[in-house]
């Protein structure tokens, strides 16, 4: 590398090979060029063939091999700091999640059932919780398996949050970014389009109600065991050190128990058998045991066992240190997975895992690639997790988008065969509500992979990711509006409209649904056939500017940060960076190809 980047003016960037006419490193026995030119070159072109001593290429091997546990170590604790940050929001927000279960009235809507299910499950981060809350309702008669479907749908929405807040750490590089936002949001864009289509299908013919239904009248099912819980079994030592959680007081709050309304999520009190039901003990007892029963009950030994802080300040403490955690880990995952897959590493991994089958089969590349992401979220129980640890390597350029598609989808199905099999561990009593909800999950993920995968032009996941993955790398704080936008304002928006009856559902809903197939329907044609379009509709400048562009809220926010923070001096250009997605297939990503000369352009 460089040893100072000034003392390199003017060799930015791969400069061509000289010609063989005069040997760039001579032997020995040659006089070497001599001047500014020559010593300039030698530091600034680290990329041309130097000849390493065998002490020199051990270090490097070392280094090498250093980096893979220090990887696997980091993404460890990358995994434990999303569980972290799923208990820190069930501090912060689980008994907010479980009041908003409590009214029937609301989630008799399935609009506002819908709603119900993205909020809670992004309160807690968990759609394992806020299914097991489901489950426990309808166990207990308090909700109908119809009325919990949209629910289910909901929950499928919210879980794909964590995925994106993850896009949000490769920020620092714009290309890097626009690959990473694209192959988070594509989760989020296959959720939100099968929702929309199957939906008001569900609400008009309850078609997902019958056919579970059907299956589980066919089959005798019996009880059976619980899911293999592999993944805790690897992070729970780390975990339990940091904070345990009695996540049953948030299902009691939302089955109306409203003697635990009290008591607090942080678990002081624990079972030597993890398998058993812990007590809960007021805050205040000091002594290390407790018998209940014929029980001795321990108490925990996580870092916030005796702390006097409520849930929320805890929740907040837990938020930040987990926030921080992430994002440390994912940086350097990805500084150390971008030094290690370059060159011909890169070439082959990216051929191994982005190049189809041969001609016959080609069209079953994606079916096997959904069956590997469905074996991987069924091994970590948490499609969370795989679509976040394939995240970063999105970003790189390591998996195409057109194969992390059919991943994500091969994880939404993992994620309901682990609830399938957790249902069948339920009591006799909640054995059949419990695997008929669970069914409503699978089903509903097959009917989206049958709209939105088969046929290669209803792929729209894939272009709606692009386009954002686009509107992001041009404007980085599109990100964060599209997070709170997706995910807090429109859900909130909808939930209190919807609790003002379906009438107001109806006169607001009609108006907007019809203004944006207006919207989509033209900005189609203007794609595509913009002569069949009047001329003043065959673009849309006859709009104000704010209306089709977010170049003046760009100066907004521009002129707003900028006055909070020291403009960095203006850097000379550099050479374009060209995308994965432009690319012929089988081509290795240009930023792993490549030594990297220089950054790229940051704000």
């Amino acid at each position: 590398m460089c040893p100072a980047r000034r003392s390199c003016t003017g060799f930015q960037g791969p400069q061509p090979m000289p010609s063989p006419a005069w040997a760039p490193w001579p032997s020995p026995s040659k006089a070497a060029p001599t001047g500014r030119f020559w010593s300039t070159m030698t530091r600034c072109l680290p990329s041309w063939p130097r000849k390493m001593s065998r002490s020199q290429k051990l270090c490097q091997a070392g280094l090498t091999l250093l980096k893979v546990p220090l990887m696997l170590v980091f993404l460890y604790l990358f995994v434990c700091s999303l569980d972290v940050l799923s208990s820190a929001f069930q501090l912060a927000g689980g008994k907010v999640a479980g009041d908003i279960f409590k009214d029937n009235a609301i989630l008799s809507n399935p609009v506002a059932a819908l709603v119900v299910g993205i909020l809670v499950t992004v309160l807690v981060q968990s759609s394992s919780t806020s299914t097991s809350i489901v489950v426990s309702m309808v166990s207990s008669g308090l909700l109908e398996v119809s009325s919990a479907i949209p629910i289910i749908m909901g929950s499928n929405i919210g879980t794909s949050v964590t995925n994106t807040i993850v896009a949000l750490m490769q920020a620092g590089d714009r290309t890097d970014f626009r690959r990473a936002f694209a192959g988070a949001t594509v989760h989020d864009c296959f959720n939100w389009l099968s929702v929309l289509v199957l939906l008001p299908l569900e609400a008009a013919t309850g078609y997902l109600h019958h056919i579970t239904q059907l299956v589980v009248a066919s089959f005798n099912i019996r009880g059976g065991r619980d899911a293999p819980d592999l993944l805790k079994i690897i992070t729970e030592p780390f975990t339990k050190l940091i904070i345990q959680l009695d996540k049953s007081v948030i299902t009691s709050i939302a089955t109306g128990d409203e003697s635990l309304r009290n008591h607090s999520l942080i678990r002081i009190w624990c079972h030597p058998n993890p398998m058993e039901v812990p007590s809960r003990r007021p805050r205040a007892e000091a002594s290390t045991s407790q018998m209940l029963g014929n029980t001795t009950m321990e108490k925990c030994s996580h870092i916030f066992v005796d702390t006097g802080l409520p849930d929320l300040a805890v929740g907040l403490i837990l938020l930040a240190g987990s926030l921080v955690l992430l994002c440390t880990c994912l940086i350097l995952l990805v500084k150390m997975l971008n030094s290690l897959l370059k060159g011909q590493v890169a070439k082959v991994i990216q051929m191994v895992i982005n190049t189809d089958f041969p001609t016959p089969f080609t069209w079953a590349t994606g079916y096997f690639a959904m069956v590997v992401g469905a074996g991987m979220t069924f091994v970590v129980q948490s499609s969370s997790v795989f679509t976040s640890a394939i995240t970063p390597l999105i970003g790189l350029g390591v998996i195409s988008l057109e194969r992390a598609y059919p991943l994500t989808l091969g994880a939404n199905i993992g994620t309901t065969t682990t609830a399938i099999l957790a249902a069948l561990a339920s009591p006799r009593e909640k054995l059949s509500s419990a695997f008929q909800i669970a069914l409503c999950h699978f089903f509903f993920n097959i009917s989206g992979i049958l709209l939105w995968y088969p046929v290669p032009c209803t792929r729209l996941p894939i272009r709606m990711a692009k386009a954002l993955g686009k509107r992001t790398a041009k404007y980085r704080w599109f990100a964060v509006l599209y997070l709170l936008l997706c995910f807090l304002l429109l859900p909130s928006l909808v939930f209190g409209i919807s609790m003002a009856g379906w009438q107001a559902m109806v006169g607001v809903g009609t108006p907007f649904g019809a203004l944006l197939a207006f919207v989509v329907l033209v900005s189609m044609l203007q794609s595509h056939s913009p002569r069949r379009l009047p001329k003043w509709l065959q673009t849309w400048d006859f709009l104000p500017r704010w209306m089709h562009s977010l170049q003046p809220l760009d100066h907004l926010i521009t002129r707003a940060t900028l006055c909070c923070a020291r403009p960095e001096p203006r850097s000379p250009p550099l050479p374009a960076r060209v995308f994965l997605e432009e690319l012929p297939p089988a081509t290795p990503s240009p930023r792993l190809a490549t030594p990297n000369h220089h950054n790229a352009t940051r704000l």
